[in-house]
């Protein structure tokens, strides 16, 4: 695992600011990640496309991860300098009908550690799955060799309130996974989808070693706005380190 972070999970503060795995927009893309360098972020994930990956390697200095559905996509992405792998995210797919069952994620995952062996490997847990049903997954994921494993849930949720409120009731489901998972494998686990700075110390506390963020970024029009939402990001984590030092 790239040793920045490695670091950050032991630390329990990592960020990784999500472009969409979906997202072949260069434009779109530069704009992610440039600020995700500037508000502080881990690392940046983006589709697996080797352009992108060459292009991101011209923006900034923190680690690449790709992200795709489909294994061989890893193989030029790495080659071109990405420094980990993510099967998943499956929130874009879900509008179009898409499932991923147990079954396809674990043989996406043992195909792709066949492919990759050395690469660092993160997968996705569907919450399209039952919470039991995800932890089994999530045990057998990392049999097969995945490095991290990631929750989701955003689209899933349907909050009923707004504000703060509103905001719990959105991550809901990804915490709920996170909870679960967290208790039952020996890696990190990525809390991912539907966070926001309310709900980013609760991922921490419900178990996650860091988070993901994608929409809450990358739907911004302003990289200002942008930024200022990666800063807050950071400064929630950094507020659940200061409290479990008190």
């Amino acid at each position: 695992m790239h040793p920045t972070i490695q670091q950050a999970f032991v630390n329990n503060q990592v960020l990784k600011v999500i472009s969409g795995l979906n997202n072949f927009e260069p434009d779109r893309v530069a704009a992610v990640v440039k600020a995700a360098d500037r508000g502080g972020a881990t690392f940046v994930d983006i589709a697996a496309d080797s352009d992108l990956v060459k292009l991101v390697k011209g923006l900034t200095d923190l680690p690449i991860c790709v992200s795709a559905v489909e294994p061989e996509q890893f193989i030029v992405a790495v080659e071109a300098g990405a420094d980990l792998i993510e099967i998943g995210n499956f929130d874009s797919f879900y509008a179009q009908g898409r499932r991923f069952e147990s079954e396809e994620v674990l043989a996406l995952t043992q195909r792709t550690r066949s492919l990759l062996p050395e690469t660092t490997l993160s997968v996705t847990v569907p919450h399209i799955l039952t919470l039991d049903l995800q932890v089994q997954l999530a045990e057998k994921l990392v049999q097969a060799g995945a490095d991290i494993i990631q929750t989701e849930g955003g689209t899933s949720s349907h909050p009923r309130s707004s504000g703060t409120l509103g905001l719990i009731e959105k991550a809901a489901p990804t915490l709920a996974a996170a909870w679960e998972i967290s208790r039952a494998v020996p890696v990190p686990v990525l809390c991912a989808s539907g966070l926001s700075s309310v709900t980013v110390p609760m991922a921490i506390a419900a178990g996650a070693a860091g988070v993901g963020v994608g929409s809450a970024i990358n739907r911004l029009d302003s990289e200002i706005a942008m930024v200022a939402v990666v800063r807050s990001l950071v400064e929630a984590l950094g507020e659940v380190r200061v409290e479990s030092f008190r």
